[in-house]
């Protein structure tokens, strides 16, 4: 038994973490394509100012989802989209309430807490960080 969680660990555990990374990217990249581009479209960001926080946001959602994607910079760019959500959290939902099902914030905290989670663990074994150090390939 204990071979076979070896051999997870090594093999696959960093390949998951890609795929984590690859579809945690996607959703996140949604969020700033409909505030910039609207495409997918969403009425609430109609008129957005890109000027503004939630302008940033979509800058740092559109910048930081294609980092994810590809897994380049993977660590410091996860911590500061974990940051970003976590502001988000507690500017927009936390003052609605204090649990996140009744504040509608439990995708913003996730979000955090994901994010915070690649900044500690990397890209994984499918990322630009890999092929830039192949060492993090295993970690």
């Amino acid at each position: 038994m204990a071979d076979l969680n070896d051999q997870l660990d090594r093999t696959w555990a960093p390949r998951v973490l890609s795929i984590l990374r690859i579809a945690t990217a996607l959703f996140f990249l949604q969020h700033g394509l409909a505030k910039l581009f609207g495409f997918p479209h969403v009425p609430y960001f109609d008129g957005l100012q890109l000027f503004s926080l939630v302008g940033l946001a979509g800058v740092l959602e559109i910048v930081g989802g294609v980092l994810l994607l590809i897994g380049l910079f993977t660590r410091p760019v996860a911590f500061i989209l974990s940051g970003e959500m976590a502001v988000a959290y507690f500017m927009a939902h936390a003052p609605q309430g204090f649990f996140p099902i009744l504040n509608q914030g439990e995708l913003a905290a996730l979000y955090s807490f994901v994010f915070l989670y690649f900044a500690a663990a990397g890209g994984g074994a499918w990322s630009l960080d890999a092929v830039r150090n192949p060492r993090l390939a295993t970690v």
